[in-house]
């Protein structure tokens, strides 16, 4: 393993900067070269000293960010604000360094038990602000910008985030690293370096789709990361030869660090992605040569197309291929580096299970255990018993998701083809695993057996080679008998059709976690209730061992801390103390106060400041001017039919309904509400490309209707990140989560308002159901059905006995009369609401069975708006009880319960 050191080469020559202040300094005009006749200060420059490692105070930062000033590559007649950032981000990542490299050091020294986090997605956001605001610097940097002429939110917001999620999978993976790094602990994160993201969303402004563009996140560089000497071989294909695997192809795993620093402690862990490269020996110049570039390039190709996307489209078998491949190039370097660093710190292999955890966040790194055991039995040679015994006790998997549909399968043959050695491996892990069911259940009926095994078994629909031998040799002996009696005996049409429709074999990968993994949690305490009742139900009654629960929970330095300082000073002051950052039960505090006149002003303030901030992304991002004196109502999330934005727009146009309706003297009571949408479709999910037009075209119309007015305000803001959510989530009184229940996992989002003051409307799923114990049922407006009460209610649908509201029904026929949009532009979307049953039919997410309860609500909600002391005293109460939602928590809970790891800080 390579040292964690770093060093930059120092040019010979500095630009031309000076601080934008009044002095005989020249001031270069961002963007403009300096006219004729003023004098240079580039000796001015040259002649500075090196400036001081790790400053402290405003004005040492202020001489070293000048000092760093000669590193960014700026050309020297002028200096931009995104010149400054870099500038400030090396001094920044010289403040980490020192202390980056002793957290590698004192873990290596120490040799403690470690924790490996690998995620597909690790959605960080602007790593500056996070950073120096962990450093506990953040006033000293703005004073010290300030000093040059520069803000320290506009060089922010120079920083693009970096493109490496989509959703809360990533968002949650990025809470967990600051966390780990804050409480000490000896962990760190795997992933992989997207070169284009998901993709950058915009919105077409005449046709209002969404469009999909390359994300450019990595454009201009990334002054937070360093490339490491370090790379591990990446193999493809090929075949078994007699044990061996020789594979078709190799590539290089490079490795890529970034700092992840702890909120004032000196621990600094590491997020290491890989990157996807051929060595330039390996590179076939000889066939290049020869012309025979398919030949030469083959690999290169498969480089560059492993990092650049994340998950690419899978409607093909080219698509699916490059999926699975990014995910064994994510598992194989992980587990190498893994190794390596266990061996580099003198570690024996019956050791493994004591000095290595490896958390697999969902199914995507499943391939991890039989990447595992391949190294241990190929390369360490290990016999099979002892592989999988320290394999068993080292990988533990955490499910996101409750629905069965939702969880990863991989066409057999297409893993054979790509990973012949871990097909067979799996094989195995299969065979070991039905033999000890069956020991298991000794007394099992042979159609219980096969009713368990069908659930369980790694390996779905598949006939060993011999049974299919047999099966076909009974099949043809029938059919040679037939065709005694009859010679023109073809088949029955019957028989044909169901020879066609044996489905292919798949491997269940959420199986193999179960199988390999020592522990198995889910996210919020309803999903963990109904992962073992229901989606693993078989594998909790044979390993009750391996389940628990540990409910998600989120950084409060990022997600209150930092992106709304405002509201933090007020919190500070009421309770006394800024302990809260890192202790949230302090939060409770603020309960007895929730009356008091006096905070109550001081946390409206704020929130009108929030609002403020808001109202100006809006219009930049959409044009749209939005009143500050409204409800700011936000549903920022994935779009998905099953997390129902298509609910919530609904709403929406019942609303506007019911205001075209009334008087203006009835209009003039209505609270006002601005409605605000955030999220991105995936680009093949068409339904979900079809709910943001609809919200689109939705605001088209509400906008533009001077009867409604500043009274409904309607927008999508597109390209939703981290850097949005910090601005759209101070700024919300009411967010809406509003899944079928029983479908999402856990939600991280509704934590984030909560801890905001804002309220809370949704249904009992997720977290929703533990966050509305914290808050009290008098500060969470609920709607909808209940988990037990689903699959009845699509029975009755299926059996054609439900009867959709009337108000659900004016929707349907408001939108089919081309009220918004085209015509006939949205059938296909309400056709998903249409019919009793039928794939993409029925109302699967029973939008119209919980949308009367759903308006009545919002009723509710309206009313308890115009109450603005009893809201705000609502809203203090949120932020008081959100302290179980802490991610330091959360990770408390995997070190000590499933991990097995002790705070490690750096002395």
């Amino acid at each position: 393993m390579a040292a964690m050191t770093f060093a930059a080469a120092m040019p010979a020559t500095r630009v031309s900067f000076a601080p934008k202040r009044a002095c005989k300094a020249r001031v270069v005009t961002r963007g403009v070269v300096a006219s004729a006749g003023k004098r240079d200060v580039s000796a001015d420059a040259v002649s500075l000293p090196e400036a001081p490692l790790c400053p402290k105070s405003a004005e040492a930062i202020s001489a070293n960010i000048v000092y760093q000033t000669s590193k960014v590559g700026a050309m020297p007649l002028s200096f931009e604000t995104s010149d400054m950032y870099r500038a400030t981000s090396e001094s920044v990542r010289e403040q980490l360094m020192e202390n980056w490299n002793a957290t590698y050091k004192h873990f290596h020294a120490e040799n403690p038990k470690q924790a490996y986090y690998i995620s597909m997605e690790f959605l960080q956001g602007r790593a500056l602000t996070n950073a120096i605001g962990n450093l506990g610097l953040t006033g000293e940097y703005s004073d010290a910008l300030r000093t040059l002429g520069y803000n320290l939110e506009d060089c922010a917001s120079v920083e693009r985030n970096m493109g490496l999620g989509n959703g809360g999978l990533g968002r949650l993976a990025a809470c967990f690293l600051d966390s780990i790094a804050t409480l000490n602990l000896p962990a760190w994160g795997y992933g992989l370096r997207y070169k284009y993201g998901l993709f950058k969303q915009g919105i077409d402004p005449t046709t209002g789709q969404q469009m999909e563009y390359a994300d450019d996140w990595l454009e201009v560089g990334n002054p937070w990361e360093v490339k490491r000497q370090v790379a591990h071989k990446i193999s493809f294909g090929g075949a078994v030869t007699d044990g061996v695997w020789v594979p078709g192809q190799t590539i290089n795993a490079v490795a890529y660090d970034s700092p992840i620093p702890g909120y004032k402690t000196k621990n600094c862990i590491s997020l290491r992605l890989w990157d996807a490269e051929v060595a330039p020996k390996d590179f076939d110049l000889a066939s290049f040569n020869a012309g025979d570039y398919e030949t030469s390039m083959a690999e290169t190709n498969l480089a560059q197309q492993l990092c650049a996307v994340l998950y690419p489209g899978d409607g093909t078998r080219e698509g699916k291929a490059l999926r699975l491949s990014q995910q064994y190039m994510l598992c194989s370097a992980s587990v190498q580096d893994i190794l390596a660093r266990f061996k580099e710190r003198g570690n024996d292999w019956p050791s493994l299970p004591t000095k290595v955890a490896i958390q697999m966040n969902d199914t995507h790194p499943t391939l991890a255990a039989p990447e595992l055991m391949r190294i241990l039995m190929d390369q360490e040679g290990m016999d099979w018993d002892t592989a999988w015994g320290l394999t068993s006790k080292t990988v533990a998997y955490t499910n996101h998701t409750v629905m069965p549909e939702a969880l990863e399968k991989w066409p057999l043959e297409l893993m054979q083809e790509l990973l012949p050695r871990h097909v067979e491996i799996i094989m195995k892990i299969d065979e070991q695993f039905i033999a000890s069911v069956k020991k298991a259940y000794p007394k099992a009926t042979e159609a219980e057996m096969t009713a368990k095994l069908g659930a369980m078994r790694i390996l779905e629909n598949y006939v060993t080679p011999e049974a299919a031998a047999a099966a076909a040799a009974v099949k043809a002996k029938a059919a040679a008998a037939k065709a005694t009696v009859d010679p023109a005996y073809k088949g029955t049409v019957a028989e044909t059709e169901a020879e066609e429709a044996i489905p292919a074999p798949m491997v269940r990968m959420a199986n193999l976690c179960c199988i390999a993994g020592f522990a198995i949690n889910g996210v919020a305490a309803i999903h963990s209730e109904i992962v073992r009742t229901f989606t693993f139900k078989d594998f909790a009654e044979l390993y009750p061992e391996k389940f628990q629960n540990k409910t998600n929970g989120v950084t409060p330095r990022r997600w209150l801390a930092f992106c709304n300082p405002q509201l933090s000073g007020v919190i500070t002051e009421a309770i006394g103390t800024d302990d809260w950052v890192t202790d949230t039960a302090l939060l409770e505090k603020l309960a007895p106060l929730a009356k008091d006149a006096d905070l109550q002003k001081k946390w409206k303030d704020a929130k009108i400041e929030r609002k403020k901030l808001c109202a100006k992304l809006i219009l930049d991002s959409t044009g749209v001017k939005v009143p500050i004196n409204a409800m700011f109502d936000i549903q920022i999330k994935r779009i998905h039919e099953y997390k129902r934005q298509l609910l919530n727009i609904m709403g929406i146009i019942h609303r506007y309904n019911e205001m075209k309706a009334m008087t203006p003297a009835e209009r003039a009571k209505v609270t006002p509400r601005v409605c605000v949408f955030g999220g991105k479709a995936y680009a093949t999910y068409l339904q979900a490309k079809r709910i943001v037009r609809l919200v689109t075209a939705v605001g088209d119309v509400v906008n533009n209707d001077p009867e409604i007015g500043d009274l409904l305000k309607v927008v999508f803001v597109p390209d939703y990140n981290v850097s949005l959510a910090e601005t759209l989530i101070p700024a919300s009184e009411l967010s809406q989560h509003i899944s079928t229940a029983g479908t999402e996992a856990s939600g991280t989002s509704n934590m984030k308002f909560q801890m905001n003051g804002c309220l809370i409307l949704g249904t009992l799923d997720g977290a929703n159901v533990e966050i509305r114990e914290c808050v009290g049922e008098e500060n969470f407006f609920l709607f909808g059905i209940e988990e037990p009460a689903v699959e009845p209610a699509r029975a009755e649908r299926a059996a054609g006995e439900f009867v959709p509201p009337a108000s659900f029904t004016a929707v349907m026929d408001c939108i089919k009369a081309g009220t918004f949009g085209a015509p006939n532009e949205f059938d296909e979307l309400l056709w998903s609401l249409e019919g009793d049953s039928g794939f993409g039919r029925g109302d699967y997410f029973l939008v119209a069975k919980d949308f009367q309860s759903y308006v009545e609500c919002q009723a509710t909600v309206d009313a308890a708006y115009k109450n603005q002391d009893k809201w705000t005293e609502s809203s203090i109460i949120s932020t008081a009880f959100s302290g179980k939602f802490n991610s330091d928590r959360t990770i408390d809970q995997y070190a000590t319960e499933i991990w097995d790891i002790k705070p490690l800080p750096v002395p």
